[in-house]
């Protein structure tokens, strides 16, 4: 049979972690015939899912690509990790995406988790479709699902299916469309048989409503049903693929992937309902052939590859066109992927998911051959910061390469360099997408590190005003050294900084020495007696004298520095602690727990609402010291389904007393 479109329609996987996306990929990847047998994600057997990380963790660390073709047409799978520390691997890959099927949990108090998928398809408004998955283990009820679900989505939920049960098994489905009944059969096409009896009024009932919803968009259909008169099936069709291809409406069918169950129905509602190449770049505004980088990957074997969706028309090996810059590039060798596996291409067709070698100077996000960038939806907020080293120094050189190529994989995943903490950090989604991080940068690169927690930025001030004299002379044959200073150390108001002046008069100290002098009290400011840099103090320097040969540059900021570090220990040092204002955005059914961890941790809650457009959950605004900060993901995460999150920027620098203090000060004081 020829297929239904020109093109490779592109299709993305999407949802919750362990809600079974790669194994609905496994599943249709079977259906289609593209596999010999049905792998497994827990066997370690699956297409997906294969590299060294993944297998150790038993899911997706980054997106999978794979193909196939069903009754003629051909389609790209992006199967896209849902753990958080790994979701925004497959962010840029969705939005180019004809389609996105969120695969969700049968049950209903796991339905929540869906709520952030189903808003970041709304904000690219990538058209999309549900499939409730594991429907062989499913409990409650999937009318009672798609009740919950509703809220969380703009357009309205079409249910395209409801469930024939077996005690409480669901063990077939009736096609609302079709108005047909199936049975599954393990591992094998569902097998047509006769609708129950107890379902004939419900299947009126749920069809009607269907009718319903795609009658808001067809006013011949509308008419049709206001006479009582029952549309032909290819209107009812026609009306179900453009309700989903414009965006206008969710298509939801269930199914059990491992199973098989309801695969070959969702393949053929691909194949007639996903939109096609050139609908989605209408969407994105292409004109002429033109290629999306959504990746970029570094492999030991291939090296740098860009990831790329084909549309706008066929891309060929060797053709020039126009880089980000504007500047010309000629594209390379192209493969197709299926898993971790490649294959050459010569020319990609429209629609396809290539990977291109040797593109330099093109990023994730950028176009090839079309301006402007990939809309992306806002990214969460990587709030794990990990101290690294390397374990042989030997590597150090070898770090950094190793980090950069790191990061422009992942776009969840950055570095940098704290030059006052002396640390090289990196920042992530959470312990695990660190550690898969630096599992990946051993295997790949051969760059063992060991990690730590990070220093936290303390500071120290001053409570009083104090006049301290600082003299340095030394004599040891020929020139000597000789400065001598008096200077008045004063507190100033939190955020004030430093401050340095002079009330010299007489000439007692040239001019020509005060840079020095300034330059000697920062130098023991850098470590104040608490042994944390000092802030916000006023310095003045009042009196002093100098020595004719043998004062010196070296002298007079030797004799800053002395001065500057008496007067501190005598000015009533104290802690300063780094406090951040954090913003967490939780369901609201972990309000209350997620405001009580906030409060355990020193929190200081400043306000409280509604998060904007979205149903049942809270955006709250609190003060929380640095120190604080320290798993604060991981807990909020324990206390909401995995879904909470947080983003944080510093505020203030606050006094810290007590025995907090004491402890501080001890750690850092205590010879190593």
């Amino acid at each position: 049979m020829p297929g239904t479109t020109q093109g490779t329609r592109v299709v993305a996987l999407v949802g919750p972690g362990g809600a079974g996306k790669t194994s609905l990929a496994e599943a249709l990847l079977h259906a289609a015939g593209a596999i010999d047998r049905h792998g497994s994600v827990a066997a370690g057997s699956s297409v997906g899912d294969a590299s060294a990380e993944a297998r150790a963790r038993g899911g997706s660390t980054e997106l999978n690509l794979m193909h196939f073709e069903f009754l003629g047409d051909r389609f790209a799978l992006v199967d896209c990790p849902g753990s958080i520390g790994f979701s925004a691997d497959g962010a840029l890959a969705v939005a180019a995406a004809d389609l996105a099927i969120v695969v969700v949990d049968p049950e209903e108090d796991r339905a929540l988790l869906a709520e952030p998928t189903l808003r970041q398809l709304e904000a690219l408004g990538v058209p999309h479709a549900i499939f409730v998955n594991k429907v062989d283990q499913a409990r409650g009820s999937i009318r009672a699902l798609l009740e919950a679900l509703q809220p969380m989505s703009a357009s309205p939920l079409i249910a395209r299916q409801i469930p024939i049960r077996d005690g409480d098994k669901i063990s077939g489905f009736v096609d609302l469309a079709l108005e047909r009944a199936f049975h599954y059969v393990p591992g094998k096409p569902s097998e047509r048989t006769e609708i129950p009896a107890d379902l004939a009024d419900r299947e009126k009932s749920d069809r009607f409503h269907m009718l319903e919803q795609l009658a808001d968009h067809d006013d011949a259909l509308l008419e049709q049903l206001l006479m009582d008169e029952t549309p032909d099936l290819p209107t009812v069709l026609a009306d179900l693929a453009r309700e989903t291809r414009g965006n206008l409406g969710v298509p939801v069918l269930f199914g059990a992937a491992t199973s098989g169950f309801g695969v070959r129905r969702l393949l053929k509602a691909l194949r007639h309902e996903a939109p096609t190449p050139a609908d989605t770049a209408a969407r994105l505004g292409v004109e002429g052939p033109a290629a999306i980088v959504f990746k970029v990957s570094h492999g030991s074997a291939v090296g740098r590859l860009a990831l790329a969706r084909v549309l706008g028309g066929d891309l060929a090996e060797g053709s020039e066109t126009k880089g980000p810059d504007g500047d010309p590039v000629r594209i390379g060798t192209m493969l197709a992927m299926q898993g971790e596996k490649t294959a050459k291409l010569p020319k990609a067709e429209e629609g396809a998911v290539v990977a291109l070698a040797k593109i330099e100077g093109v990023g994730a996000g950028e176009w090839l051959g079309h301006g402007g960038s990939l809309p992306d939806n806002d990214r969460p907020a990587a709030n794990h910061v990990l101290a690294i080293e390397t374990r042989d120094r030997k590597d150090d050189v070898r770090l950094s390469s190793a980090l950069h190529k790191l990061a422009e994989e992942d776009p969840l995943l950055s570095w940098e360099q704290d030059e006052a903490l002396h640390e090289t950090r990196l920042r992530g989604m959470s312990d695990e997408h660190l550690g898969v991080a630096l599992a990946r940068m051993k295997r790949r690169y051969g760059v063992d590190v060991r990690s730590r927690p990070c220093a936290i930025g303390y500071k120290e001030s001053i409570r009083k005003s104090v006049s301290q004299r600082g003299r340095h002379k030394k004599q040891s044959g020929g020139h000597g050294q000789f400065g001598d200073v008096v200077i008045e150390v004063a507190p100033q108001e939190r955020g004030a900084g430093f401050t340095f002046r002079e009330t010299i008069s007489g000439g007692v100290v040239p001019r020509q020495w005060f840079p020095a002098i300034e330059a000697g009290v920062k130098d023991a400011m850098a470590k104040g007696p608490l042994g944390f840099p000092v802030v916000d103090v006023a310095v003045t320097l009042t009196d002093g004298s100098y020595h004719s040969v043998d004062s010196s540059e070296i002298a007079f900021r030797t004799a800053g520095r002395i001065a500057m570090s008496e007067a501190l220990a005598a000015a009533a040092p104290h802690l300063l602690e780094p406090v951040h204002k954090i913003v967490v955005m939780t369901p609201g059914n972990a309000t209350s727990r997620v405001t009580s961890a906030i409060a355990s941790r020193r929190g200081q809650m400043l306000g409280m609402g509604p998060r904007e457009g979205w149903s049942r959950w809270d955006r709250i605004e609190a003060l929380l010291p640095e120190s604080e900060l320290q798993g604060l993901d991981a807990e909020l995460r324990s206390l909401s389904q995995g879904l909470a999150s947080y983003t944080a920027s510093f505020d203030h620098l606050a006094e810290l007393n007590g025995k907090l203090a004491d402890e501080v000060v001890q750690k850092v004081l205590e010879p190593a």
